[in-house]
């Protein structure tokens, strides 16, 4: 009997290997072997460990030749095609999202974020680099392209953007209305801030192009619903004609 052979028909010797190393708990059915290389096999068996669903118990065997018994020399637990795995680790600062920062709480900016460059180094917005020649002072880091664009993407896929729900019924844009007031920097090309106490979008950053029902030129037609006759009579003074004669 050739090696392949011998390892193949080793089941007995796997499932004992992953009984031992199973404990108290059941091993399943067998449900494959392959094939490692010419000395060495691996067996897979059902595992029924709670909270293994789809896992398998492999049990690789080999054998060194004519005159030597088949050993195990490894057994491990893998998951199967439907097996429940964990998903992929995130490190926990890639897991905080919008929303998430509560009273107290901190979270630095990661030491390679790329929305962060060195101030008056690395910066490209003219209205940073006036402001620093100006006072020769400032922020250790300032947004850097990257981050400025990420920011822009973001407010303008917002409920203040240019195509969320009231920007597309309103009867004006932002960008016309009173109480717009335009940012400084890059951003103010699209965007400023909203000084309408009545507006949804009051202290917030709008877009140049959203707009909602209190625009500041918006006019309402207050004429009266029923309509008045341009023709009017005078009731307080009466014609008497004699019809006697």
């Amino acid at each position: 009997m050739n090696a392949t052979q011998l390892l193949a028909d080793a089941v007995d010797i796997a499932r004992a290997a992953a009984q031992d190393e199973a404990g108290l708990d059941r091993v399943g059915a067998h449900v494959g072997v392959s094939a490692e290389d010419e000395y060495s096999v691996t067996h897979l068996f059902e595992a029924e460990h709670a909270g293994y669903r789809g896992w398998n118990w492999a049990v690789t065997v080999a054998y060194a030749g004519e005159g030597t018994p088949v050993s195990v020399s490894e057994v491990v637990l893998l998951p199967g095609e439907d097996a429940l795995v964990a998903p992929e680790w995130v490190p926990w600062s890639e897991r905080v999202r919008a929303g998430d920062l509560g009273v107290g709480d901190l979270v630095p900016p990661r030491e390679d974020d790329p929305r962060l460059v060195e101030a008056y180094v690395q910066s490209d917005d003219p209205a940073v680099e006036e402001v620093a020649l100006e006072i020769g002072l400032g922020r250790t880091r300032v947004l850097s392209r990257e981050g400025r664009l990420e920011a822009a993407e973001r407010w303008a896929a917002s409920d203040f953007g240019p195509r969320s729900d009231m920007a597309r019924s309103a009867p004006a844009h932002c960008g016309t209305c009173g109480f717009y007031t335009r940012v400084a920097g890059a951003f103010g090309a699209a965007f400023g801030v909203c000084a309408n106490e009545i507006a949804p979008a009051d202290g917030h950053v709008v877009h140049v192009e959203y707009g909602c029902g209190a625009h500041s030129q918006v006019e309402v037609d207050i004429s009266p619903m029923v309509p008045v006759a341009d023709l009017v009579y005078d009731d307080a003074q009466l014609d008497v004609l004699d019809v006697s004669e």
